[in-house]
C-alpha cells in the first residue's frame, strides 16, 4: 500500500536566484503600469484644466469687446458677444445682467427680465443683478415686483444711494400713482351708474298738471280741425285764403280759381 504525503506545492523545483529576477520583474512591470496610470489621470485633468483656462479667457475677452460696443450704443453686436461668451461661460451672472441692460436699451422688456432672472439665479447675491432685475420689471409695469426686487438688492448692499433714491423711491412713487388712478376709475364708473339711473325720472302721469295740460291741447286739436282753411290762386294770379266751416261749406267758382293746399 502506497504512504500518505503533502502534495507538492508548484514551483518548489525552481531555482530561487530565477524566482527573485521575476518577482523584481513583475514589481518593475506593476510599477510602471501604476505610473503609465496616474500620468494619464493626471494628463487628462492638466488638459481639462487648460481647456477650462482657455475658455474663461476667451470670454472674458468676448465680455471687453461687448461692453465696449454697448458703450458706443451698437447694441446688437454687442449681444452678439455676449452670446458668444455664455457657450463658454454659461453660469457668468456677470454676462447676463449686462445682456439685460442692453435688451432695456432696446425697449425689449421680456428678454430684459429673463435675461435679468437668470442672472439673479446664477448669483443671488448679487445686488445690481437685483437692481437690474427691478428695472426691467418696472418697464413692463410690474411695480410690486420692482419694489420688492429693489429691497432685495438693499438688503444685499445697504449703501447703495442709488437704489434707495432713485430706483425705490420712483417704484413707490409710481405705485402711488397706480392707486389714485384705479380709485378714480372705480369713482366714475360709480358716478356713471348714478348718471344713468337718474336720466330715467319717474313721471306722475295722473298728476293734475299733466291732465290740464293734456286737456287744453285737445281743445286746441279740436277747434282747428273745426274750422278749415284753404288757400285759393286766381288765374291771374290773385290768392286768398278761404275758411271753411262745418255747416257751411264756402265752395268758390272752379272755372276762376285754382286750389292749392
Amino acid at each position: 500500500m502506497a504512504s500518505f504525503g503533502w502534495k507538492r506545492k508548484i514551483g518548489e523545483k525552481v531555482s530561487k536566484a530565477t524566482s527573485q529576477q521575476f518577482e523584481a520583474e513583475a514589481a518593475d512591470d506593476k510599477g510602471l503600469g501604476e505610473d503609465d496610470d496616474a500620468n494619464w489621470v493626471l494628463a487628462a485633468k492638466r488638459r481639462k484644466e487648460v481647456l477650462l483656462e482657455d475658455c474663461v479667457r476667451k470670454s472674458k475677452q468676448l465680455k471687453d469687446e461687448g461692453a465696449n460696443l454697448a458703450e458706443n450704443m451698437r447694441y446688437r453686436e454687442a449681444l452678439v458677444k455676449w452670446d458668444e461668451a455664455l457657450q463658454l461661460t454659461p453660469e457668468d451672472a456677470t454676462l447676463y445682467e449686462m445682456k439685460s441692460q442692453v435688451l432695456m436699451s432696446l425697449h425689449e422688456m421680456f428678454p430684459a427680465v429673463h435675461a435679468a432672472e437668470m442672472a439673479v439665479q446664477r448669483n443671488p447675491r448679487s445686488w445690481d443683478a437685483w437692481q437690474t432685475l427691478g428695472r426691467a420689471q418696472l418697464g413692463l409695469g410690474e411695480i410690486a415686483l420692482a419694489i420688492r426686487s429693489f429691497q432685495v438688492s438693499l438688503h444685499i448692499f445697504p449703501m447703495n444711494p442709488e437704489v434707495w433714491k432713485e430706483d425705490l423711491s420712483w417704484a413707490r412713487k409710481l405705485q402711488v400713482q397706480q392707486k389714485a388712478t384705479k380709485t378714480e376709475l372705480v369713482q366714475g364708473l360709480a358716478k356713471g351708474e348714478e348718471l344713468v339711473q337718474e336720466s330715467i325720472p319717474d313721471y306722475d302721469f295722473e298728476s293734475d298738471e299733466i291732465v290740464a295740460v293734456c286737456a287744453a291741447i285737445a281743445e286746441k286739436e279740436k277747434a282747428l280741425s273745426a274750422a278749415k282753411t284753404m288757400v285759393i290762386v286766381s288765374a291771374s294770379g290773385t290768392v286768398e285764403t278761404v275758411t271753411e266751416q262745418d255747416n257751411c261749406p264756402a265752395t268758390p267758382d272752379e272755372t276762376l280759381f285754382i286750389r292749392a293746399r
